[in-house]
């Protein structure tokens, strides 16, 4: 996941722009935030663990003035959870110095990070955006040749903000498997992952990237090129429209709240069933519930709590209360007794926190608890930025769908068609990455299919 903002304006307090940008876009990523400031000839970073609340003050962002900045807020997929991989991430090479934020995944960043320690460069991070980040730093070229040249040589998942020499750039992968938007804030030009960024910047929505392009924006105005040429039309993670971003945010021309509704239409037309009320598992399942009910006729009505204040960073309980985890962020309500409930998600992963909530529900009273997931089986891990399992742990991969209703002990068990979720998106199959659902990956990917989060961890720096 991850969430990356930029902007660049002279007469604005950037920092704090990219504060409130960073803010809308917290869904993304809990565990670290940063951002980097650039007046021309010097560059700030302030970055550390936890949320955007928790790493700046109003101190803080007093400190950090200039004319360019770029934020981010992480979700870790490559290289652990510490404070040498938050980002913006800055590297000194011989070409320049570059801070960079990114959000997505390499394939290839074992073979590239070998061949820079060998050159010499010293890494200081495990995660893959320094590398990135050591490419641009060490190439010669003027700045926009050396992206260029980098996004050519990456391979994966990548949308990213940098700054160097006084300019903010944005780029993506050919594929554009993850999103970034430009906006415009009156005469000022701001780069961000969702458009609900600029929603809350008072900022305007004026295009996504298209995959393998390049926009630079400074003192000169903003100018675009095709770095790289797309492959295929492009392979949007589908993932983004069934979960990652946020529902008031529009990708592909497509508002994900009303996609997420079609979707619970679609699931209630293909596995209706008699029921009494219908439930979200909250917050992501609740557009497909709300669109269930709707095409069902089945009331909809809350049946978990959820506690807002439960993250990442949650101190961990003892053992009693580790074994009753999930009720940390869920409670049932007394609307579920004598009840047959049907209980709406977004997908199933691994599916213990499945298990455990329709258990709760039983004993809560519900007489019946059916299960619908507004998404296919996940039946493949992914390489592009999502740390959602590996091949072993989901729950998916090796078991039909009335093995997996019995590991859940719910009573009914269904999944949306492949062909149902790409109708509820409006757009054709070929615009999106489906590896996770179908196992076809539309870039190189390592043999084993296992692609380790910490692999670099124990590598000399």
């Amino acid at each position: 996941m991850c969430g990356i903002f930029g902007i660049h304006a002279s007469d604005r307090d950037v920092a704090r722009i990219s504060y409130f940008g960073l803010f809308a876009l917290q869904h993304r990523g809990q565990e670290s935030a940063g951002i980097a400031v650039s007046d021309g000839g010097r560059l700030t970073v302030l970055r550390d663990m936890g949320l955007v609340s928790q790493v700046f003050s109003e101190q803080k962002l007093q400190g950090l003035g200039g004319q360019t900045a770029i934020g981010h807020c992480r979700y870790s997929t490559t290289g652990s959870t510490h404070w040498a991989n938050a980002q913006p991430i800055v590297h000194h090479g011989p070409a320049r110095t570059v801070a960079l934020a990114h959000n997505g995944n390499l394939t290839n960043t074992e073979e590239l990070r070998t061949e820079l320690l060998a050159a010499g460069a010293r890494l200081t991070s495990t995660s893959d955006t320094e590398v990135i980040a050591a490419l641009i730093a060490r190439d010669e070229r003027p700045l926009e040749e050396a992206v260029a040249a980098t996004m050519a040589r990456i391979e994966g998942a990548f949308a990213a903000v940098l700054l160097s020499e006084g300019k903010l750039v944005g780029f993506r992968d050919p594929d554009g498997i993850r999103p970034l938007a430009l906006g415009r804030l009156e005469d000022d030009w701001v780069l961000a992952s969702e458009g609900c960024a600029f929603d809350l910047i008072g900022a305007e929505a004026v295009r996504e990237l298209q995959p393998g392009e390049l926009v630079v924006a400074d003192a000169d105005g903003v100018r675009t090129e095709q770095a790289v040429e797309p492959r295929d039309g492009g392979a949007l993670c589908i993932f983004e429209f069934i979960y990652f971003a946020r529902p008031d945010s529009t990708l592909r021309g497509v508002e994900l709240h009303g996609a997420r509704v079609r979707m619970g239409e679609r699931l209630a037309v293909e596995s209706p069933v008699d029921a009494d009320l219908v439930m979200a598992i909250p917050d992501s399942g609740t557009p497909a519930a709300i669109g269930f009910a709707r095409a069902s006729g089945i009331p909809f009505q809350e049946g978990l709590i959820k506690n807002r204040y439960v993250g990442r960073t949650f101190i961990q309980p003892d053992q009693g209360l580790r074994e009753r985890g999930v009720r940390m962020k869920f409670n049932p309500l007394g609307e579920v007794r004598g009840k047959r409930v049907v209980v709406v998600d977004d997908s199933i992963v691994r599916g213990s926190t499945t298990r455990q909530i329709v258990a709760m529900l039983f004993e809560s009273g519900a007489l019946e608890v059916h299960v619908r997931v507004s998404s296919p089986p996940i039946v493949s891990p992914c390489f592009y930025g999502i740390d959602m399992a590996g091949q072993d742990e989901l729950i998916a991969a090796d078991r039909e769908v009335e093995e997996v209703r019995a590991e859940i002990g719910a009573t009914s068990l269904a999944y949306l068609s492949l062909d149902g979720l790409q109708d509820a998106t409006r757009r054709p199959a070929d615009s999106f990455c489906r590896a996770c659902l179908t196992k076809s990956y539309p870039t190189r990917i390592p043999d084993n299919l296992r692609l380790a989060k910490l692999r670099f961890e124990q590598t000399p720096v």
